[in-house]
């Protein structure tokens, strides 16, 4: 469904996200950003048609119910916009780089133990449909099990489109993921079964739909807070209790698919040189060192790996996206 703005600004916001659909991003979290500076300029300047600095200095003011990153993001989206409007000529204000900066600290990801894994699925396998999203429960432990089984990043998981599946061979294209290039994930037979079985419901229920994780009427496609949300309620009717570190989110099915990968791979007396390279084509690495990453992980969350020596790794330490 498109977007109607209503600001001044609509036209320059109705061609940007344009764009965005021809270069063929699906543009939806974005998408609601946009849409909500679109009612902030509606609301607050009705008859500006640029983005003025008092607009774009009182868009980057942090609010009470938001951290950094989710400032970071509200503010990039805008600061794209005004890039946007400058090519078309418009003296549109750009918010400097420094306002709403991505904190540059190392987030720790929690990695699932298999205990978890096993509850927080079968707690997806119980949950009650919902008036208001009638397909959440049949989403929620085929996408929850995708991203553990394929690493796959939450946005990559929840946007893909049913013409993307050949369900046949077990495999699923990934297209324009980080780098701007396709890759092709393959499934396990049991994933892949699952899948199956999900898709042949789901056509029954949302014919139309292009996505294969369809949500209601009103969006074509659950947004990254409802899968958040959902993940921390299956947590919490799992029973699981208190969590170490830092609070689990759907990007760590990722960060736990990469370590537990290496985990086995050590274990198994595998030469991490030659593996590395499948690894980081399969999770869609626009840096191997990204995939490198992950193997400074096992030691702390396997202690039996502890003694391993991973001096040779010692460069191949990036910041990893959260």
């Amino acid at each position: 469904m498109s977007r109607v703005f209503i600001s001044a600004l609509s036209g320059h916001i109705t061609r940007f996200v344009e764009q965005k659909h021809a270069l063929g991003f699906p543009y939806v979290d974005s998408g609601r950003i946009v849409g909500n500076f679109d009612r902030f300029c509606a609301e607050h300047y009705p008859n500006e048609i640029t983005i003025t600095e008092e607009m774009g200095l009182n868009w980057a003011t942090m609010r009470e119910t938001e951290g950094k990153k989710g400032l970071c993001t509200r503010v990039g989206v805008i600061r794209e916009l005004a890039r946007f409007m400058r090519r078309e000529g418009v003296d549109a204000y750009l918010i400097p780089d420094d306002l709403g900066k991505n904190p540059c600290s190392r987030y720790q990801p929690h990695i699932f133990t298999d205990s978890e894994l096993k509850h927080i699925f079968e707690a997806s396998d119980h949950l009650a449909p919902s008036k208001h999203d009638p397909t959440c429960h049949l989403v929620a432990p085929v996408l929850f099990r995708l991203l553990y089984t394929c690493g796959l990043r939450p946005i990559e998981g929840r946007l893909v489109k049913r013409d993307n599946f050949n369900l046949e061979r077990g495999t699923l294209l990934i297209p324009e993921s980080k780098g701007h290039k396709d890759r092709v994930v393959v499934l396990s037979d049991s994933m892949t079964g699952l899948c199956q079985k999900y898709d042949a419901v789901m056509r029954a229920m949302k014919p139309d739909s292009e996505y294969f994780f369809p949500a209601n009427r009103k969006l074509p496609a659950f947004c990254h807070h409802w899968i958040s949300d959902t993940l921390w309620r299956c947590w919490e009717m799992a029973g699981i209790g208190e969590y170490s570190g830092n609070r689990p989110r759907p990007y760590d099915f990722r960060h736990t698919f990469a370590t537990k990968t290496l985990y086995r791979w050590l274990k198994e007396g595998r030469e991490l040189d030659n593996c590395l390279p499948y690894l980081s084509a399969y999770m869609g690495h626009a840096h191997f060192e990204h995939t490198a990453y992950y193997i400074h992980l096992v030691p702390e969350y396997f202690p039996q790996m502890a003694q391993m020596d991973l001096g040779r790794f010692a460069d191949l330490l990036p910041e990893v996206e959260s």
